[in-house]
């Protein structure tokens, strides 16, 4: 049964894949807003629902080893596999400008997530509420330091207004710029909401299936749950590839991995405050401190920095990445 529903999982996630990143691509054209802000943004929040719900339930009902090992293990598994992916089959040129801010704010938070992760070996409610108002500054930033974009908010928003009226007086509405926001944010929603659905169902069967072959729990929230929780943005990555948007993929990417840190961390340690697992040790040191932390530092740096200087991607990094990965999972399970 557990295999059925799996399938089931993935057919609505690939289907709803496909209306988001039409409907986000829709909305940064009308906005004029560079497709990697998009990506940093609206369609990395959609994306990270499922990371965001498995590591708030977990950690609110005493399951911190899921709750961290989600978070940290997604930020591996979408950089190491999924933007490897994209980088192997699809190369390109970089938005320099546009990326330069949402990894500013990716490794700034990083810095503080290291910080109580080394420091305090968990997570309080006030870390997290100062990684979630991180997160909030990131979203306002972003969104108001675009000009033409909060142009043409002022102006959806007229138009919007116009509307309503002509509602009022029983008129049809035209497919102006304000109908089609609304229509593309409700298919975001809509379609945000299936894709958070259809993660849970390959999350919990494959953590059913994992646990029947007796996979620690640490262990299936490093690998299992990561990355069942990351095929949105998997398949929101290979849905982009196919359409030609790899620089949606790009900047999905590295706005999850922000989400990761600063909101779903955050949320997460809120509704339960929750330790560093310790069911691994290297020498009498936590091996999450001294292997999955650097890993997930290690992977982004390899991403972001060759991009930022040469303004575009390479196979090589791809390559990397998924040889980092890989050595990653035979940790893990050996």
């Amino acid at each position: 049964m557990e295999f059925v529903l799996i399938i089931i999982g993935f057919v609505l996630l690939i289907k709803a894949s496909d209306y988001f990143v039409d409907a986000s691509t829709d909305i940064a054209k009308i906005f004029k807003v560079s497709e990697i802000v998009i990506g940093a943004t609206i369609v990395s929040i959609g994306t990270t629902l499922p990371e965001t719900m498995v590591s708030a339930t977990s950690a609110f009902r005493g399951h911190g080893d899921i709750a961290y090992g989600n978070a940290i293990g997604s930020i591996i598994c979408n950089t190491a596999l999924i933007s490897a992916i994209s980088l192997i089959f699809a190369p390109g040129l970089v938005d320099r400008k546009a990326l330069k801010v949402p990894v500013t704010f990716f490794f700034s938070s990083f810095a503080l997530y290291a910080t109580f992760a080394y420091m305090f070996k968990g997570f309080s409610r006030i870390s997290g509420i100062a990684l979630v108002s991180i997160f909030i500054i990131y979203v306002c930033y972003v969104i108001f330091s675009n000009k033409s974009g909060t142009k043409n908010i002022n102006k959806i928003i007229k138009q919007a207004e116009i509307d309503i009226e002509e509602i009022e007086k029983g008129k049809c509405l035209d497919d102006n710029s304000s109908n089609k926001v609304i229509k593309s944010i409700l298919v975001i929603i809509l379609s945000a909401i299936v894709i958070a659905f259809a993660s849970n169902l390959l999350v919990d069967n494959g953590t059913i299936i994992a646990k029947k072959f007796g996979v620690p729990e640490s262990v299936i929230g490093l690998t299992m749950i990561a990355l069942g929780t990351s095929l949105p943005e998997l398949s929101t990555a290979i849905t982009s590839l196919i359409k030609g948007h790899s620089s949606l993929s790009l900047g999905n990417i590295i706005g999850a991995n922000f989400c990761n840190i600063v909101s779903v961390t955050g949320i997460a340690s809120i509704l339960g405050p929750f330790k560093i697992p310790t069911s691994k040790m290297i020498n009498g040191i936590n091996a999450s401190l001294i292997v999955d932390v650097p890993i997930a530092f290690l992977v982004m740096i390899i991403l972001c920095v060759p991009s930022l200087i040469n303004g575009k991607t390479k196979r090589w990094q791809g390559i990397a990445l998924i040889c980092i990965y890989t050595l990653f999972l035979i940790y893990q399970f050996k």
